[in-house]
């Protein structure tokens, strides 16, 4: 239901592997806008680490957890109900989800001069207080996804009929968003309430670790909810609305859900790798032609990011109407 990419052997350095994967890709997200991610070479051992840093941040007293409130970047704690996914075409979401999460950013320093000219959402990451060891494998995971992403736009620019450098310089520095995310079990839900409520992401690719309880589902071409197996050997990645918008259309941002009936806790380490910030997102050359033009005028990374956080986060689309 779901395609498979094995990218173990272009990875270990067969060139010839990557037509094929160009292929493999382009059929995935035409037709579904997900696949599993196999070959991807980062220890098992370093995605156990941070799904158990993610359950650790979350056993936290609410107090510890509230010191890192999140803020106008983004980055911290947003507790319980503290979004309302508005970004869906086919469910008309009106109840916050019943999750709680941790946001991280790409780790700055306070001469960064982004962090001078105070940039919204490259702001400085906040760390918790008393956990010890956090702090280092939370960066650690970032490190490991952030390379996994920078090798695999190559094959997203052969899939478009791009040369495979194409992508390169735009995500020499990428803004990446790390998400620590704990679905409590919920025995019955209220109508149209969700762990997640129905959404697409912002983004150009979403890579999910596989966790030990299932809960997301997709909705697929055809209308039909799917339930997506863990598979332990795989990322399932997803492209956004900026993939969407880059491709005019040509690639889906597929809606997805997350319900966590299974009795216990349910984490999510969900890690979105994106352009540099100030890339501009235009139609691709090879996305459009004169029986298919551009749809979208062109938009800066930064600023589609404002937009869609505006609608999605309670925090942020209170902070837009007080200004």
């Amino acid at each position: 239901m779901i395609p498979i990419l094995d990218v173990s052997r272009y990875f270990a350095g067969d060139m010839d592997e990557l037509p094929r994967l160009g292929g493999q890709l382009r059929d995935a997200f035409e037709n579904v806008g997900f696949y599993y991610l196999r070959g991807h070479g980062v220890p098992r051992s370093l995605i156990h680490a941070a799904f158990a840093e993610c359950e650790r941040f979350h056993a936290q007293p609410a107090e510890k957890k509230l010191a890192v409130r999140i803020n106008e970047h983004n980055i911290g704690y947003m507790a319980m109900g503290g979004s309302i996914a508005r970004s869906s075409k086919v469910n008309n979401n009106t109840k916050p989800s019943v999750n709680e999460a941790f946001f991280l950013r790409r780790e700055r320093t306070p001469d960064d001069p982004d962090v001078i000219a105070g940039k919204r959402f490259r702001g400085l990451n906040q760390w918790p207080a008393d956990l010890a060891g956090f702090h280092e494998t939370a960066l650690a995971y970032m490190a490991a996804l952030e390379q996994l992403g920078k090798r695999l736009v190559r094959i997203y620019a052969v899939a478009l009929d791009l040369p495979a450098d194409y992508f390169d310089p735009m995500f020499k520095q990428p803004n990446m968003i790390q998400r620590f995310t704990h679905y409590p079990p919920q025995p019955h839900y209220e109508d149209n309430q969700f762990s997640i409520a129905p959404h697409t992401d912002s983004g150009f690719m979403t890579l999910l670790a596989p966790s030990a309880v299932p809960g997301l589902s997709i909705r697929l071409p055809d209308g039909t909810w799917f339930d997506a197996p863990s598979d332990p050997d795989a990322f399932i990645v997803n492209g956004g609305n900026i993939l969407r918008l880059w491709t005019n259309d040509r690639f889906l941002a597929t809606p997805h859900r997350a319900i966590n009936t299974s009795g216990q806790a349910r984490y999510a380490i969900p890690f979105f790798f994106d352009t540099h910030p100030d890339t501009v997102i235009s139609c691709l050359p090879t996305c459009q032609s004169t029986r298919n033009p551009a749809k979208y005028e062109p938009i800066t990374y930064d600023e589609y990011a404002l937009w869609y956080a505006t609608r999605n986060y309670v925090h942020l689309s209170q902070d837009q109407a007080a200004a």
